[in-house]
């Protein structure tokens, strides 16, 4: 990677964290949440399953609820457990995986629809190296990025459904650097 790539995303990284306290929320983004999350980083030589509990904060969770608003903000924190074919292809091996994600929300009709999408940045560090047959990360910590669209139901909107598409990489701090890929679905309480 680049070093003007390198430099873009912590631009980008700064920009995101200035906006995060200007934005107004969604009553149901107003409240902490749980959730679980399913995934996978399809390969040819044998998939990477991803499962994660998580709970989610929103930035005003300490202030008195702002008006409702199309763009929210909150805080991602999250444990996963990947499971990889090893690179002799005979067994799987299991990754452990701690993360923060800073996410942007916006929602359609000016903040007053259940539908919903979303993008985050952040870090995570695993506790060991990944290594499948055809990937080898050279670093335990990595950066994340995330892209996603869901809708809340019920009366107050605490059930929530998204599907996201979520990568992993060292930003270029140490090759080798092949990054991971996973789609995800995600069931979220909140209370």
């Amino acid at each position: 990677m680049s070093n003007s790539s390198s430099c873009f995303k912590a631009v980008l990284c700064t920009g995101c964290l200035l906006l995060s306290g200007v934005a107004a929320a969604h009553r149901a983004d107003q409240a902490v949440g749980i959730y679980l999350e399913g995934g996978q980083a399809p390969h040819t030589e044998g998939d990477t399953n991803a499962f994660t509990i998580g709970v989610v904060v929103p930035w005003s969770h300490r202030e008195p609820p702002a008006p409702p608003g199309a763009l929210s903000f909150y805080w991602d924190i999250f444990l996963s457990n990947w499971s990889a074919p090893v690179p002799s292809g005979r067994e799987r091996g299991s990754y452990t995986q701690a993360g923060v994600i800073a996410n942007w929300r916006w929602r359609f009709s000016q903040g007053e629809s259940p539908w919903f999408v979303e993008a985050g940045v952040g870090g995570t560090v695993m506790d060991s190296i990944y290594r499948t047959a055809s990937r080898e990360f050279s670093t335990a910590f990595q950066f994340t990025e995330q892209i996603g669209f869901g809708r809340n139901f019920g009366a107050q909107g605490e059930h929530e459904l998204s599907f996201r598409f979520q990568h992993f990489s060292n930003a270029g701090i140490k090759e080798p650097n092949p990054g991971e890929n996973f789609w995800r679905v995600r069931y979220l309480y909140r209370f």
